[in-house]
């Protein structure tokens, strides 16, 4: 069965969305080293709306980030949208069609590599409360963001995790890797 992951640049107030503003001055050697470990098990990718539009706008013609655009524009891309129709543009890139824990639990029974979450909040909320994601791994960088979207929200249900394997790097980010407790 093929491993779903998630990972997401993290404040250490919990804020998930836009990592750009404030994670700049905190990526370092060993971070980079985790997301290309990550990346090298990756071969299929699952976004939202919002994230592949906007990736789509970005990746296919990427020169700054090479490695990157590398990884990302040939792997195959599953888009979860309720409002998207027809063919996607970016290459390799199609809609799922019918309900999205059916299309996952489905890709995770298919052979492959890991599939990856990108771009994301609301898939890996919805997916990790599914109970079909198997890694969600947390950078969280050593600033308060102070605002932006949380990856949790009040009301959410009790669910308990345990800790897959944690580092920390040279410039104080923490790579905090967890699981569902199945117990």
């Amino acid at each position: 069965m093929r491993k779903l992951t998630a990972g997401l640049f993290c404040s250490v107030d919990g804020v998930v969305e836009d990592p750009f503003l404030w994670q700049f001055d905190s990526f370092d050697a060993e971070l980079g080293a985790g997301m290309g470990e990550m990346m090298g098990r990756i071969d299929t990718a699952l976004l939202g709306r919002i994230g592949y539009q906007q990736w789509a706008q970005y990746w296919p013609n990427a020169e700054s980030d090479a490695d990157f655009a590398g990884f990302i524009n040939p792997i195959p891309k599953f888009v979860a949208s309720r409002t998207l129709t027809g063919a996607l543009e970016w290459q390799n890139s199609r809609l799922i069609e019918g309900p999205l824990e059916d299309f996952v639990a489905g890709l995770k029974d298919g052979d492959g590599g890991e599939i990856g979450i990108f771009s994301s909040i609301s898939l890996v909320h919805q997916l990790l409360f599914a109970g079909l994601l198997d890694t969600l791994m947390l950078i969280v960088h050593p600033v308060v963001a102070g605002s932006g979207r949380r990856l949790f929200n009040d009301g959410d249900p009790l669910t308990r995790l345990e800790l897959q394997s944690s580092q920390q790097t040279s410039k104080g980010n923490m790579i905090l890797s967890y699981g569902l407790r199945r117990d």
